[in-house]
């Protein structure tokens, strides 16, 4: 009955210990509201919504989505998007790769997640 009970809370204390990371991480719970940084509510610019990710190194990268996590405004997101998008299709075009659109416009997810006023 010693065995089974030590394999148990051996069990238990394994579980909590795995699961302990995953609880730590930062993220959006109830009541978070819009804001960078670590706590809160967070867009993320990747792959999926910023043309010419794979034409940027990782500076490159997280400068980009700074700058579209600061904007203040739809309107500033939008011209940061646009300026953006411009400069990739001449990297694309120097490479001699085509663009590939995004799959869905990180602006308008922002703004109907409330992170504009």
């Amino acid at each position: 009955m010693k065995t089974k009970f030590r394999q148990l809370a051996l069990l238990a204390i394994l579980g909590a210990a795995l699961a302990a990371p995953v609880a730590a991480q930062p993220g959006g719970g109830p009541g978070m509201g819009p804001g960078g940084g670590g706590m809160g509510m967070r867009f993320n610019f990747d792959q999926d919504n910023t043309p010419g990710w794979a034409l940027m190194d990782a500076q490159e990268r997280a400068a980009h989505s700074g700058k579209m996590r600061n904007a203040k405004t739809y309107d500033e997101c939008k011209a940061l998007q646009t300026e953006h998008h411009q400069a990739m299709e001449a990297r694309a075009k120097e490479k001699g790769v085509t663009l590939p659109a995004p799959r869905y416009n990180g602006c308008e997810r922002m703004k109907a997640r409330g992170f504009f006023k």
